[in-house]
């Protein structure tokens, strides 16, 4: 197949932050399909647009990646990230139909303006448009209390309807997530779950790297770590783990909670910790480390975390870190309800704290990382999960198997199920070769003011930080 892959905050593996679809799109191209990425320029994508470029064209580990010049990063406000939504919006529309040869549009949110350029992209190229929902928009930021407008809220839900309507299947990451769509009206058999997903193989590392990691730094490295990695915003409510720190310290002073991460809250988040006299005691701050670099910070965790709003639409939420404490073999602690904390409950693979009880929770983690039984039980509880129900390969199929069965049924159906290549869907019996399998590569061409190409130097390796 050719797929036609819309994310407007891709990650590649230099980056800082989850990288779903640089991973599944691995797993596509490894798999002998060829993939396009269509991409804004997310600050923690560890990818970067040239000087004075508007757009640029890079191969990156076998993906084709064209990344577009809109700008984004959590310190934005609520209207320019809109304009951003907006500005994206268009521009992905715009080069999405310059892609020849497509067999299947698949446009992951959020935000949920990437379903116009879908939508658009699949009516143009006369193939199915698959849409995937990592978040559900717009009952999420109407919860948060970012989206009050009734204009836009009332647009923003008929951009939900609509393309629910036009994608001939959806993705979405978790049960909750299923529910919510399928309660306005989407058949059932229409949406498939597929979560976010345990890199067992990036994060599964010998203890002797997280113990290297500890013997760096001193005292510190000797305390049990309650260890966050990910974005301060206003969903995670990390302030919310500050306070916890404060009943803690008092019943367990030689707990750490160590923190990587940036984000608009973060200042705020540090202002709290020194309030409290907590900073750099009990709490401590450290800038987001790219991902791959993070095996060794997990590999040195006591448990790790997940924080989120107490709200019912956080609690459908299939957060990355959530999954990588699986890949880890780590057990995960999380201050909200749903399928996570059942997940939790079921199979003893962590906590899930009480929300609104911060000395009953803290009584509890307390207890838990004092416990080297528990620690123990439920790292192994968790490295199971990562091996099996959440493992990032059998996932990767599981998408697979989706957009080829678009393919199939948009042309059983009468519409167009190959795209202007006239392939049909496959599923190799066996890896493909491809530029993929020769290790992390990224080669680089520019548009010309004209609209044609020009290469560029080659990047080197995508490691390069």
């Amino acid at each position: 197949m050719k797929i036609l892959y819309l994310h407007q905050y891709f990650v590649a593996r230099t980056g800082t932050a989850g990288w779903r679809s640089y991973a599944f799109s691995r797993h596509l191209v490894r798999r002998g399909h060829a993939v396009t990425v269509v991409s804004g320029c997310a600050e923690w994508s560890g990818l970067d647009l040239p000087p004075g470029q508007k757009r640029t064209v890079q191969e990156v580990e076998g993906i084709e990646v064209r990344l577009l010049g809109v700008p984004y990063n959590q310190r934005l406000g609520v209207a320019q990230r809109l304009r951003a939504f907006a500005r994206f919006m268009t521009a992905a529309a715009r080069e999405s139909v310059r892609v020849p040869q497509v067999d299947v549009v698949f446009a992951t949110s959020t935000p949920l303006t990437i379903a116009v350029p879908g939508m658009w992209a699949a009516a143009r190229q006369r193939c199915p448009f698959v849409f995937e929902v990592r978040d559900l928009w717009p009952a999420a930021p109407i919860e948060l209390g970012v989206l009050r407008n009734p204009l836009f809220i009332a647009l923003a839900r008929g951009l939900e309807r609509l393309a629910y309507q036009r994608a001939r299947h959806i993705v979405a990451l978790s049960p909750g997530m299923k529910e919510g769509i399928v309660a306005g009206g989407v058949p059932p058999e229409k949406v498939t779950v597929i979560p976010n997903a345990s890199d067992v193989e990036l994060f599964r590392v010998p203890p002797e790297v997280g113990q290297a990691f500890r013997a760096e730094l001193g005292e510190l490295g000797r305390r049990p770590w309650v260890v966050y990695t990910g974005t301060f915003g206003r969903v995670n409510r990390v302030d919310w783990a500050v306070r916890l720190a404060a009943p803690v310290a008092r019943l367990a002073p030689e707990v750490a909670f160590v923190f990587y991460g940036s984000g608009s809250e973060r200042e705020g988040a540090e202002a709290l910790a020194r309030e409290l006299g907590l900073y750099e005691r009990t709490v401590f701050f450290h800038d987001p480390v790219p991902r791959v670099e993070l095996p060794r910070v997990l590999s040195a965790a006591t448990v790790l975390s997940s924080f989120a709003q107490d709200l019912p639409v956080m609690r459908t939420n299939s957060a990355n870190k959530f999954f990588d404490a699986f890949a880890a073999g780590k057990p995960v602690v999380i201050n909200y309800g749903g399928w996570q904390a059942e997940i939790l409950e079921r199979e003893g693979a962590g906590l899930a704290l009480d929300h609104h009880d911060l000395e009953g929770a803290a009584r509890r983690l307390v207890a838990a990382l004092r416990d080297p039984d528990w620690l123990a039980r439920a790292g192994a509880a968790s490295a199971r999960l990562g091996d099996t129900e959440f493992n990032r390969t059998r996932l990767a199929e599981k998408l697979e198997d989706v957009l080829a069965r678009a393919v199939t049924e948009g042309r059983t159906h009468g519409r167009r199920g190959r795209g202007r290549s006239g392939r049909l869907p496959s599923r190799p019996s066996s890896r493909a070769s491809s530029p993929a399998d020769s290790g992390p590569q990224t080669t680089r061409k520019t548009r010309k003011g004209n609209g044609a190409f020009r290469r560029t130097r080659p990047t080197g390796s995508t490691q390069r930080r």
